[in-house]
């Protein structure tokens, strides 16, 4: 049965929680398969809204189960605080799974993210500042520490004094911070030992073993493809891989079981941080559908900055990624609307680029050339199929369809579980 890779096409914020809980009923397995409490998914079901940052978006589902990858880095508090709240709100939360090694967030890189941004100054990168970066640091340079690691005291007391021999002289004489000792940060790790011992598994094989047996997993991506840390607008990138190949290093799942992949493209764009944004809005048209999209950070609350679709973006994503379908999310935000701007190449020192530039300067000083498509202003938010669309906006549909090189096979049209269109089956391909 298939792997179903899921993505996000832009810098984040697309939608994907709502895709995976479209396909839900059809899911077996849901896997995040990297990334961290850095990002978030908002799912509507029946008016109520959920707020995600750790747990994959799978959790929602009856008889899903949901699991927490080998590339994702956890907030212990973090995870604990999210699986509290969704109990206390009715969800069961006892199918959830986590790889024992997965690397855990000590309390020190926390506060070395927070100091080290400030410490950058207008260099910043624009961190959530939750220790995500220093984890996948600690990850590459071989000193980090794993879930199963908190299993045995004496290996986890050894990790950490390591890690803080050299941590600590850069808090104290870098940052003029107090140093952290050993004993607080083990004896905190310690204290969710119990609690979290019945998730942890050997998640790598209990996916194969689900794939053989005929059962349907979905990868799904935090961050988004502009944030990968190999392919994104690098340096203002996450610090793991949040594209389609990040899915078999995070999860364990081989290329080879890999299916159909599938990116979440939202009607226009945005991003939350600093870096370069070509389409980027700052006029009536850009705060319009910040307020109608409720476009602020799930995890951080923080105002996204907005900007119209951008084509090239979307093409990138699809070449990157192997994309073989799009769900093209918030459509009805342009319902009230003249006219539609679409970002369709950019101008770089007076040369067309229909693809990405290959360097960050010239990314930074691209020029959009937009085509502008007429608005329908009407809503759409009870359409349920493509002949719902008015014309104008089937239109849009298929001119996005026809320069990003793959399908739409999902169009929403309201934050709603409901207020999808499905053109195409994700599953079979159909």
């Amino acid at each position: 049965m298939p792997v179903i890779v899921l993505v996000g096409a832009q810098w984040g914020d697309e939608g994907k929680g709502k895709a995976t809980d479209l396909l839900g009923d059809r899911l077996d397995y849901v896997v995040k398969f990297n990334g961290g409490n850095n990002a978030g998914h908002t799912v509507v079901i029946e008016g109520e809204k959920y707020a995600l940052h750790l747990l994959p978006s799978g959790i929602l589902s009856p008889g899903v189960v949901p699991v927490i990858g080998n590339g994702v880095v956890i907030d212990l508090n973090v995870l604990f605080q999210e699986i509290d709240g969704l109990e206390s709100r009715g969800i069961d939360t006892s199918r959830l799974r986590i790889s024992a090694n997965a690397h855990v967030i000590p309390s020190y890189n926390r506060s070395l993210d927070k100091v080290s941004e400030r410490y950058l100054g207008a260099r910043r990168i624009g961190t959530t500042g939750r220790g995500i970066g220093p984890t996948y640091a600690d990850k590459m340079n071989r000193v980090g520490v794993r879930v199963q690691d908190l299993f045995d005291e004496s290996i986890l007391r050894q990790k950490v004094e390591a890690a803080l021999s050299f941590k600590n002289q850069i808090l104290a004489k870098i940052y003029n911070r107090q140093a952290v000792k050993p004993d607080d940060v083990v004896n905190e790790l310690l204290s969710y030992v119990e609690r979290l011992r019945p998730y942890v598994g050997d998640t790598a094989l209990e996916l194969s073993e689900a794939l053989d047996a005929g059962k349907v997993v979905l990868c799904e991506a935090g961050q988004a493809t502009l944030l990968d840390v190999d392919h994104g607008t690098y340096p203002f990138v996450t610090s793991s891989n949040a594209t389609a190949g990040g899915a078999c290093t995070g999860s364990g799942i081989p290329p080879t079981r890999i299916d159909r992949v599938v990116a979440v493209l939202k009607a226009f764009t945005s991003r939350v941080g600093e870096g370069p944004f070509p389409t980027e809005l700052h006029d009536k048209f850009g705060d319009h559908l910040r307020e109608v999209g409720q476009e602020y950070g799930t995890t951080t609350g923080r105002p996204r900055r907005i900007g119209w679709l951008d084509l090239v973006m979307a093409r990138y994503a699809q070449r990157i990624n192997g994309v073989t379908d799009f769900v093209l999310t918030k459509l009805d935000n342009y319902d009230d609307l003249d006219e539609i701007p679409v970002c369709v190449a950019y101008e770089v020192n007076g040369v067309r680029h229909d693809e990405m530039p290959i360097s960050q300067s010239d990314f930074h000083h691209a020029i959009p050339i937009y085509e502008t498509l007429p608005g329908w202003k009407q809503s759409i938010m009870g359409a349920r199929s493509f002949d719902d669309l008015p014309k104008e906006a089937q239109d849009f549909v298929l001119f996005v369809e026809e320069r990003i090189r793959a399908r739409i096979s999902v169009v929403g049209v309201g934050p709603a579980r409901d207020q999808v269109i499905e053109r195409h089956s994700v599953l079979s391909g159909a």
